[in-house]
């Protein structure tokens, strides 16, 4: 049976708790133990699949098709293991799981309320496949205090207590802010947290307090005296130049020595982190510099576009150089000549993205790295647009476009090269969609097996020719344009295995130009960049010696 480690917030929100629960698993692999990741989110929606990437990030899709969270990217990226659509739930799933049984008549007549029903549901989601991993790192998200997060926080308390003793602890991210003028950091705010947490009955049994400041150790003897924990379970998180650097931080701080400690495991297992030295040296000896021009929708915030960043950073490790990424409005070639913004980069990458808004600037972006030799990169709708650009300036087709830009016009102004994908095949089952369908869930999500044309870059790239990606989309490349792109150059390098469904897109006498109707940032890791993100960056390292 699985220990239980739930990591909480206070104070503030956006201190880090995913990215420390993330370098906790990997700490706790570092000692030999396997560990799963889980999400609780205390918000209503069903999950964050309909939410705005500038409300909540970007979307991060497992195999099995979930919608999830942003911070099982973080997860999935320290400790390589693969997420599951268990292991991001959501108030409003809870609820909605809670709701379906009383309409089935499940609780029998009986009153609905948050004590036991919702709180059970959540204690039921808890308990999945804990017999698969040692240790079970469960992140509440949201502060202490906010009113949603409550029936989670009284979950997890009531879970401590019926589970044996010593079979889950509780730690704490807060902030201890420096107030300049007094020239100290300040505890209060994290005692206050403690006092917070205490009053719905859960007791701390780390405390990791994010500083600007080191942490004086008469801070440290005041917390740990004021909060009721040991000395050595008040753990410092500072700021760091990389987020990668986050395991080999802790453990010098002690966090993974305190977590056994909490569980009485003794003695530990001694680490191995020639992993995490082995990027972090990586990191701070980089051999040069390539700049990336990310041409998308989304770039005022870049949470939007996380895995993206963090592959193209892993791209940049696997071949020993800084990545320097810059983003940039698609809109703004909509009026502006893009070859002022674009010329002085070495490669170019198109993000994916939902409806018209920006699509025109995107297409001017990709016909400059056709036309101008530089490497570019589509992926979901940047693929979608390199097509469209090919089939207007190189097959012909003066107004192609897609289905989706004239969905949202209610009128049909484009020849469609891009269309709403009505059926697909997922495992043995036909999947068929509408349109007009809901929003939530209908798309084409997880896992899907394509394969790659032999003697293709893509199969290059890989090393195989079968490969399996994750996928979020509702538009696809319809294959009746197929012969005529790929009489210009367009090769359709990657298709699904049934031949229908066009998965890469290349020209193979560019120097670097896929498409890929996936999205293979969300496999990528420091210590295992995706194939297509290595080898892009090295297209873009070429490029940087010949300009």
């Amino acid at each position: 049976m699985a220990r239980y480690i739930f990591i909480t917030g206070g104070v503030v929100s956006s201190l880090g708790k995913g990215l420390t629960a993330a370098a906790l698993g990997a700490l706790l692999q570092a000692r030999g133990y396997t560990v799963r990741l889980r999400k609780l989110d205390p918000y209503l929606n069903v999950d964050p699949g309909t939410m705005s990437p500038f409300e909540h990030g970007e979307v991060f899709v497992t195999d099995d098709g979930a919608e999830t969270d942003l911070d099982l990217g973080h997860y999935e990226r320290f400790t390589g293991v693969a997420a599951r659509r268990t292991d991001s739930v959501s108030a409003g799933r809870i609820y909605a799981n809670v709701l379906e049984k009383e309409r089935r008549g499940d609780y029998l007549g009986k009153t609905i309320q948050v004590i036991p029903h919702v709180t059970n549901e959540i204690k039921d989601w808890l308990t999945i496949g804990e017999d698969e991993v040692d240790f079970m790192l469960c992140e509440i998200g949201g502060t202490v205090g906010d009113i949603e997060g409550l029936p989670f926080y009284e979950a997890i308390r009531q879970f401590a207590q019926e589970r044996p003793r010593g079979g889950s602890l509780f730690m704490h991210l807060t902030l201890l802010p420096y107030i300049r003028a007094a020239g100290e950091l300040k505890t209060k705010p994290t005692q206050h947290s403690v006092k917070e947490m205490r009053s719905i009955g859960l007791q701390p049994d780390i405390l990791v307090c994010r500083s600007e400041h080191p942490i004086p150790q008469t801070q440290r003897d005041k917390l740990a005296l004021f909060c009721n924990v040991r000395p050595e379970a008040v753990i410092a998180s500072y700021d760091l130049d990389s987020i990668y650097k986050a395991p080999l931080a802790y453990h010098r701080e002690g966090l993974d020595a305190a977590v056994l400690d909490a569980f009485g495991i003794a003695p530990a297992p001694k680490p191995d982190l020639s992993r995490w030295l082995d990027v972090a040296e990586r990191i701070d000896n980089p051999e040069g510099e390539v700049r990336i021009a990310v041409v998308g929708k989304y770039t005022q915030l870049e949470d939007a576009y996380k895995s993206i960043a963090e592959a193209l950073t892993h791209g940049g490790l696997a071949n020993r150089v800084r990545v320097k990424a810059e983003w940039i409005d698609s809109e703004i070639f909509e009026r502006e000549d893009p070859t002022p913004w674009l010329e002085g980069f070495h490669a170019i990458l198109v993000p994916g993205g939902f409806g018209e808004r920006g699509t025109e600037g995107k297409i001017r972006a990709a016909r400059f790295a056709r036309e101008h030799g530089i490497p570019y990169f589509g992926i979901c709708l940047g693929m979608q647009v390199a097509v469209i650009e090919a089939a207007r300036n190189l097959a012909g087709i003066a107004n192609a476009g897609s289905e989706e830009f004239d969905h949202e016009a209610g009128e049909k102004r484009f020849t469609p090269v891009i269309y709403h994908l009505k059926e697909w095949v997922q495992g043995e089952t036909k999947i068929e969609r509408r349109p007009e369908d809901a929003k939530g869930g209908t798309m084409r999500l997880g896992a899907y097996k394509a394969i790659l044309k032999e003697g293709s870059r893509a199969h290059r790239i890989y090393g195989t020719t079968e490969i399996s990606e994750r996928h979020r989309h509702r538009y696809e490349v319809d294959t009746k344009y197929k012969d005529a792109l790929e009489e210009k150059g367009l090769v359709f390098s990657g298709m699904s295995p049934d031949g229908k469904l066009p998965e890469i897109v290349e020209i193979p006498d560019h120097p670097w130009f896929i498409g890929v109707q996936f999205h293979p940032e969300l496999k990528s890791k420091p210590f295992e960049p995706h194939p297509l993100f290595a080898d892009f960056i090295r297209a873009a390292v070429r490029q940087s010696r010949l300009v």
